[in-house]
């Protein structure tokens, strides 16, 4: 029996990890290995996907000898092994053990240096200021300097973790993925709850870019082995997650197209040496009409499925890349689409704008949208119910948590 030309391993089990097995399936009819240490709601209940679970997986002492296992039994059935991060934690883990994982699959992630260059939001910053991307006005306070404040702004404010990953890590009352505050005693309040928790690397503090989250764009990429740029999609976000843990995250974007932001960020990019997926959070700010990065995942988004939706499928660009080895020239996603991770009327209820609900109920109508989750050709009776729940449990979560932007 001959073997595959590929398997996808995906480690995670969450909806990245969905979107990223989906666009597999939707490209290639195959099936992903996916690899976690609990069966989240994303994987239960699929035809699209095999799911192997162990414990502590996501664990230094488990991980890498999990994975050359795998790998043995895997590349009886397969000539190569592609392994894809669904997160920043098995991305880090996966660049942390790069050198040995190289024996046994292919890793399209950069080197640990520019991980650390990267990750960390201050040194981004660093990065951004060399390399001459915009980013928003930033004070940085640590656990010593945390009650001298001498902001060069004036509030609202926006306090975030240097390191998301450490801080995903941490547990209290009241935690959200970033703080927009109103007065320096608030802004002590939440420093200092922060800080009584085992988190103790830097805060960025950062002026307030006015606008509401239709301000925000989100700019994914792909780099091939050669670190050439294959793949820009850009998106224009109508919606932000209110999940107080989720605040950052986005529930409906809609394409768009901007060649100033495409030849900024390519050549940024290619500059700089990178590999892999690339996704970049930014705001317009009409004060100087400058959009403004806030950070970089060194993996595909949570909402990077919305790139497979606007005809330019990720998995496409890794096999191409990885398994056949071809250099694919720069392509611009142009087809217009709308993702959506909320229900549809949930979108319309809340965006303010009312030119973009004309477009959000054209797209609809010219069924130009798309949702990470459904997919007819993984549809049980038991993972549609479970998945509509899902979906319609955002209807609260709004009624309770969703406040207007200005």
């Amino acid at each position: 029996m001959s073997k595959r030309d590929f398997i996808p391993v995906i480690l995670g089990t969450d909806t990245n990890m969905y979107g990223m097995a989906k666009s597999f399936h939707m490209q290639y009819g195959i099936k992903s290995v996916v690899i976690g240490k609990a069966c989240l709601f994303s994987a239960r209940n699929s035809n699209i996907i095999d799911v192997k679970l162990f414990d502590k997986f996501d664990t230094q002492e488990v991980f890498l000898k999990t994975l050359v296992g795998v790998s043995e039994e895997l590349s009886k059935e397969a000539e190569k092994l592609i392994l894809i991060a669904s997160s920043d934690n098995y991305a880090e883990l996966i660049i942390n053990n790069k050198h040995e994982l190289e024996k046994y699959y292919c890793v399209p992630y950069i080197s640990r240096d520019m991980m650390e260059r990267l990750i960390d939001k201050e040194s981004f910053y660093n990065v951004c200021e060399e390399y001459g991307l915009d980013y928003p006005k930033t004070y940085i306070c640590t656990k010593e300097t945390k009650n001298n404040l001498d902001l060069p702004f004036n509030y609202p404010i926006v306090v975030k973790p240097a390191d998301s990953v450490l801080y995903f890590e941490t547990h209290f009352e009241g935690k959200k993925k970033a703080y927009i505050i109103e007065s320096e005693e608030e802004y002590k309040n939440v420093v200092n709850t922060i800080y009584s928790t085992q988190y103790d690397k830097n805060l960025i503090v950062q002026e307030y870019i006015p606008g509401d989250d239709t301000s925000m764009r989100v700019l994914n990429c792909y780099v091939d082995k050669d670190s050439k740029v294959s793949m820009m999609c850009l998106g224009k976000v109508l919606l932000e997650d209110c999940t107080p843990t989720l605040i950052g995250n986005y529930v409906a974007i809609q394409n768009d197209y901007n060649e100033e932001i495409f030849e900024k960020y390519k050549a940024f990019l290619e500059k700089l040496g990178y590999r892999g997926f690339a996704n970049f959070d930014m705001k317009y700010d009409k004060r100087d009409n400058k959009y403004k990065v806030f950070e970089i995942n060194i993996r595909q988004g949570r909402s990077s499925f919305f790139v497979t939706g606007c005809g330019n499928n990720l998995a496409k660009y890794l096999v191409e890349d990885l398994v056949y080895g071809k250099n694919l020239p720069t392509e611009i996603a142009d087809k217009e689409h709308l993702w959506l991770g909320v229900p549809k009327k949930l979108v319309l209820k809340y965006l303010d704008d009312s030119r973009l609900k004309e477009d959000v109920n054209r797209l609809i109508s010219e069924n130009k949208y798309s949702f990470t989750l459904y997919y007819d050709k993984d549809s049980n009776l038991k993972r549609k119910l479970r998945v509509f729940s899902y979906y319609r449990g955002y209807n609260k979560t709004y009624k309770i948590h969703f406040k207007k932007k200005n």
